[in-house]
């Protein structure tokens, strides 16, 4: 992390072939698309007003050309939170990979063509992964473990859909970034007191209720470890 001429900080990356510096706040390369803040919150705009004017949401779509410059700016989000993540400002990185994940919501309901609206969802895993570990690891420094398991379990759920509606099958118990967050909550249940027991208990009712039954998945893996 640097200070600018400005008086700002800013990140600098040392590369082979010379130096990366991105921008703290708004896009990485510090353009404003548009006027907007980045590109996606300038169609993401464009889809509010679309809305507000009466449009249906089908009617809003996203050209070929549109999707690349999307993906192309996700790219520079993406060093930014990997960075990010090295440097531990871990509220920065929730920050990005919520907004990446968005920018993939948008072209996946929105591209032109079936490849703009899939070609992203395999990269959505790391994304998901890498957000609930800066989830976790802003909850293991304020000392609430359980904050922490709750984010582990949010994106495994969310991993587990995921793979069942996208693929492969069996993907997610294949998934190197399922792997590592199973991982970290199987550290993290043995912290939780014996009375946690009883609330993924109740939590685990819920989610059956509910019929969320990824969740609930999750929650028996972590009451078959507190048995163990």
């Amino acid at each position: 992390m640097i200070r600018t001429l400005a008086g700002g900080r800013a990140i600098q990356v040392r590369l082979d072939l010379g130096i990366l510096q991105m921008a703290l706040e708004g896009r990485p390369d510090g353009r404003r698309p548009h006027g907007a803040e980045s590109l996606l919150a300038w169609h993401e705009a464009r889809l509010a007003a679309h809305r507000e004017s009466g449009g249906d949401d089908g009617a809003f779509v996203l050209s070929s050309k549109d999707c690349e410059a999307l993906r192309d700016e996700g790219v520079q989000f993406y060093h930014r939170y990997v960075a990010l993540f090295a440097l531990e400002e871990f509220e920065r990185v929730v920050g990005d990979t919520r907004r990446n994940l968005r920018m993939f919501d948008l072209c996946r309901e929105h591209g032109a063509s079936q490849g703009d609206r899939t070609v992203l969802e395999q990269h959505r895993p790391f994304v998901v992964m890498m957000r609930a570990r800066a989830e976790a690891a802003m909850a293991l420094a304020a000392a609430d473990d359980r904050r922490a398991l709750e984010a582990i379990d949010r994106a495994l759920a969310e991993l587990r859909a995921h793979f069942d509606e996208v693929g492969p099958h069996g993907g997610f118990e294949r998934s190197n970034e399922a792997t590592l967050l199973r991982g970290m909550r199987a550290a993290l249940v043995p912290r939780l007191p014996t009375s946690q027991r009883a609330e993924l208990e109740e939590r685990l009712r819920r989610a059956v209720a509910a019929e969320n039954f990824e969740l609930a998945a999750i929650l028996r893996d972590e009451l078959r470890t507190l048995e163990e």
